[in-house]
């Protein structure tokens, strides 16, 4: 399984990874997140085209696209590309829709390339929707296989366990920033030695 988001895609190994895959029948589920945002490249600026999915069916392989924020939709997804991949004996592309509502990372600001419109559209659709945690959360609850009680404690303990996690973390002592390079270069190029 190669698991990548659309930025990917948009990179020189991802076209030569599906050629390979289509034509020597590898049996290998690609699945690809399409969350909107290369980091900070909308997909606007990413392609043209409609999405990644149609990039499978151009190499021939079998192609899904999936509601990304739906824990069912992306399983029954995944059981069907397996099924394809072990009977015909083939690779699978899924594309998966969702959107990155917060930060890339740590080092990203998110609102210096989003616009306030547009969060406010995605928040709201969330709100319509669900975000995938809420979504399963509802159904769990409706379907009865969890009470209430239940399910706030599994959010206590959760919570409790990143704050832990969180605390210990920021605990540890720092790297030396002469190690900054360390297992990064097999030999360290000059102006990074200076």
């Amino acid at each position: 399984m190669a698991y990548f988001g659309e930025g990917a895609a948009s990179e020189g190994d991802f076209h030569p990874a599906l050629n390979f895959a289509a034509t020597l029948r590898a049996q290998t589920l690609f699945f690809c997140r399409n969350n909107m945002y290369a980091i900070s490249t909308p997909i606007d600026d990413q392609y043209a085209g409609d999405g990644i999915a149609i990039r499978g069916i151009s190499y021939g392989m079998p192609t899904i696209r999936v509601d990304g924020n739906d824990i069912f939709a992306v399983h029954a997804a995944v059981e069907e590309a397996r099924k394809i991949i072990m009977t015909r004996k083939m690779p699978v592309l899924i594309e998966s829709i969702s959107y990155r509502i917060g930060d890339h990372s740590t080092s990203d600001f998110s609102k210096t390339y989003r616009h306030d419109k547009e969060m406010e559209k995605w928040e709201q659709h969330l709100t319509d929707f669900g975000n995938p945690i809420t979504r399963l959360e509802k159904y769990l609850l409706k379907a009865g296989h969890i009470t209430a009680a239940q399910n706030q404690e599994l959010r206590d303990a959760a919570r409790t366990a990143v704050r832990d996690s969180l605390k210990k973390a920021i605990a540890e002592p720092k790297g030396s920033i002469d190690e900054m390079f360390e297992d990064v270069y097999e030999t360290i190029p000059q102006h990074i030695a200076e």
